[in-house]
């Protein structure tokens, strides 16, 4: 009988378009909820994220990677694209004569990026698989919108 009104309930929810996305929208405190936010709703925004132009010295690209605080800094080209992220790794990498490079050769090209519209587990999920902190999140035409950093997924319960 359990499993009738089981399959009774969910033949209802799917004839009324009742969707798991819904369901966090009336659920988001819960478990099921936390795992259905999306990008857009954890990541960091406008100032926020670490940004710098891909002439730029790394003297000065150090320090706007420091002040944000994420332990990377998105490359841009002149259109304001994302064309490369430089890590708290590729510092030490390159330590011989860093300041004296632009952030272009100290970055790792096509870095991993997601959409703002992904859900957060999708994200947390590349950063655990790729065995990385922190995802760019860009628009249509690979422009930065926002940083996730797994602390945000696991502060909002998305593991």
């Amino acid at each position: 009988q359990a499993a009738i009104g089981d399959a009774l309930a969910i033949a209802l929810l799917e004839s009324r378009g009742f969707t798991a996305l819904k369901f966090a929208e009336l659920h988001p405190g819960g478990r099921l909820g936390a795992q259905l936010k999306f990008v857009g709703d954890l990541m960091h925004a406008d100032d926020a994220i670490p940004l710098t132009k891909s002439g730029t010295r790394m003297a000065h690209a150090v320090v706007e990677m420091t002040s944000k605080g994420f332990g990377c800094i998105g490359v841009l080209n002149a259109a304001g694209r994302l064309i490369g992220i430089i890590t708290d790794g590729d510092l030490r990498r390159h330590m011989t004569g860093l300041m004296d490079k632009t952030a272009r050769q100290v970055m790792h090209a096509q870095p991993r990026t997601i959409r703002p519209d992904a859900l957060a587990a999708e994200a947390l999920g590349i950063m655990n698989d790729k065995k990385i902190t922190c995802l760019f999140a860009v628009d249509d035409h690979n422009k930065p919108v926002g940083l996730i950093h797994i602390h945000d997924c696991l502060r909002a319960g998305v593991a």
